[in-house]
């Protein structure tokens, strides 16, 4: 682990922050993801929802899958559900998936891979281990992110992006000892392959044991860091974050919304960490509008959810292919 990796020696480097002209963000608070069920039984762990979600919009969820080595035969995955009102994103860090949706999209999304779904205005979709993985077992590990969408376009239609390893753009600290990967937004000066709707900053980086990170960041952003693996601290106060851990800074309306994030690597990283703190460094411009959420569907009213249960129910989302049989999901249940 990771999949994506590179000499950070020979990649363009973050601008050095002077220390004394940033205003550093604080963070907020620390959360501790939960463990949950998901698809065909594989379990994922959620920092969020859960928390005030307005230090997290855009962002409406965020799943972290594995890392897990399967023995053969256990690799789950989901049955064909629906989507409307937002965009899901699914990063691959070790081992493969296999997506595929009714606007045809999809295809396998390996090593460092991302799949940027935007559902929008319906769509239906189905994840999957290869059938390699199921046979034989083998090393898991990806999140998956959602995306709120704006009022305007939640209607507009569904698209798919598929971003390869290679497209993902690489970065070094400015003093050359840690990685960023940068899948979707800037960050100094740098741009990630993702396009969005709603503009957000999607890093992995990977920090050096006993390294220090510093990323220029929009003060109109939110700002989150979520720990894939090892410890370390975010803030300039070094609040602790251990694996499964979301460190929420100031939000972009809270006093304290400054234009620097600060996070450090400990010194010493437990074994499957030697290599240093795998983070998501994560955050998008608020959007700020009401959130009515309810199964796999996001909008801004009751009466929009109740909308989106009535189409899909008509197949007004997109036909699955006749060789594929849907499964219960979520949007058969009754609206409560």
């Amino acid at each position: 682990m990771p999949a994506v990796k590179a000499d950070p020696l020979t990649l363009p480097r973050l601008p050095l922050l002077p220390e004394d002209d940033t205003d550093w963000r604080r963070v907020a608070k620390v959360v501790t993801a939960k463990r949950h069920l998901e698809g065909e039984g594989f379990q994922v762990r959620r920092p969020f929802p859960g928390m005030d979600l307005s230090l997290a919009d855009p962002f409406l969820l965020l799943d972290h899958m594995g890392a897990v080595e399967y023995a053969p035969g256990e690799a789950k995955g989901t049955p064909w559900h629906p989507h409307r009102g937002f965009e899901t994103v699914t990063y691959i860090i070790d081992g493969a998936f296999e997506h595929q949706d009714t606007t045809g999209g999809g295809g396998l999304i390996a090593d460092g891979g991302t799949q940027w779904m935007t559902a929008a205005s319906g769509i239906q979709h189905i994840e999957q281990p290869p059938p390699d993985l199921v046979a034989k077992g083998g090393l898991f590990h990806g999140v998956q992110l959602w995306v709120n969408l704006p009022r305007a376009q939640k209607w507009v239609a569904p698209r798919y992006q598929d971003i390869r390893a290679r497209d993902v753009k690489l970065l070094a600290a400015d003093d050359g000892s840690s990685l960023v990967r940068v899948i979707a937004g800037s960050v100094g000066g740098y741009d990630g392959p993702g396009v969005t709707y709603t503009p957000i900053n999607y890093l992995h980086a990977t920090v050096a044991p006993g390294a220090r990170l510093t990323l220029p960041w929009p003060r109109e952003f939110n700002a989150m860091v979520y720990v894939l693996s090892g410890r370390g601290t975010a803030g300039v106060e070094e609040a602790g974050l251990d694996e499964g851990q979301l460190g929420v800074f100031a939000g972009s309306h809270h006093k304290g919304s400054g234009d620097g994030l600060v996070v450090r690597a400990a010194g010493t990283q437990p074994q499957a960490s030697a290599g240093g703190w795998e983070i998501l460094v994560l955050g998008g411009l608020p959007i700020r509008e009401p959130v009515a959420r309810y199964g796999p569907f996001v909008m801004n009213t009751r009466d929009e959810i109740v909308q989106a249960f009535e189409d899909f129910q008509a197949g007004r989302m997109g036909t699955v292919p006749a060789e594929k049989v849907p499964h219960r999901s979520a949007a058969d249940e009754p609206l409560s």
